[in-house]
């Protein structure tokens, strides 16, 4: 892994640092192919909005760009990780008034998937933890994971991929890192993510990608009875792409049309 910090290489930061001391901050990960980072307008965009929700100043976005093209000069194909910090501070939860945001840009290798998980699908563990509902943090990739973190401790179990998560009422919200759809009668249902949750980049396509196929598509509270009774299931993250759900709480399912048809569009048109 190579990493930039406010534009010069290090491995470390600050120990005051706010990002340190309490997650405050916000972070994108993205796939670069041949030296581009792709998707990089949605991902910008999903990076300003979620400093905005937390009144965290965005830096110039030409030159974060510049600092990830540097390092795709000698890992051209890789997962970049752009975090963004509200900057050191004083002890104590209130922030500075006029902050001083940290840059960090990562360079690391690509996950090493297997590639049947986006052909045959995944086995999915249904995670005891619950969601807790916070509508103020809702759909922002904050850096305060340890509900994914704790999540994620649930198995070892190296043939479960991921891990399926609900809210305190028992919605499915989504993966541990990832986004759900499911499919029902040709539609496409993916859980509301106002009260927690991550909206992810590649789930905005999914849905931009029904509008443009005319595949209806709801965004709405998806109770767990509803996903086990579903057509089809996927998952989608920027890294993995699309993977259909296997087997997940007793039930299993195959690769439908739908995630197949998607499968393909997306990565033909992976902007």
């Amino acid at each position: 892994m190579t990493s930039l910090v406010n534009g010069q290489p290090a491995a470390s930061i600050t120990v005051t640092d706010r990002g340190l001391m309490y997650g405050d901050g916000v972070f994108r990960t993205l796939r670069a192919q041949g030296g581009v980072p792709l998707g990089w307008d949605r991902q910008w965009r999903k990076l300003a909005a979620d400093c905005a929700a937390l009144a965290i100043p965005l830096p110039e976005e030409g030159l974060v760009r510049d600092e990830v093209s540097r390092l795709l000069v000698e890992s051209p194909d890789c997962a970049v990780k752009i975090v963004i910090t509200r900057g050191a501070g004083q002890r104590g939860y209130m922030p500075p008034g006029d902050p001083v945001p940290t840059r960090i840009v990562m360079a690391s290798p690509l996950p090493a998937y297997p590639e049947h998980y986006a052909r045959e699908g995944v086995a999915v563990h249904l995670c005891d933890l619950r969601l807790a509902t916070q509508p103020r943090l809702a759909g922002i990739k904050h850096l305060n994971r340890l509900e994914n973190v704790l999540a994620r401790m649930e198995w070892q179990d190296p043939h479960v991929a991921e891990g399926l998560l609900r809210d305190e009422a028992g919605n499915a919200v989504e993966g541990v890192m990832s986004n759900l759809f499911v499919c029902h009668n040709d539609a496409l249902i993916t859980p509301d993510l106002s009260r927690c949750g991550v909206a992810g980049v590649t789930r905005q396509r999914v849905l931009e990608w029904a509008a443009r196929r005319g595949v209806a598509a709801e965004v709405r509270d998806l109770p767990l009875e509803e996903v086990l009774a579903a057509d089809e299931v996927f998952l989608c993250n920027s890294l993995a792409g699309i993977w259909p759900v296997r087997k997940l709480a007793g039930q299993e399912w195959g690769r439908g049309p739908l995630t197949a048809a998607l499968q393909d569009d997306l990565q033909q048109h992976d902007d």
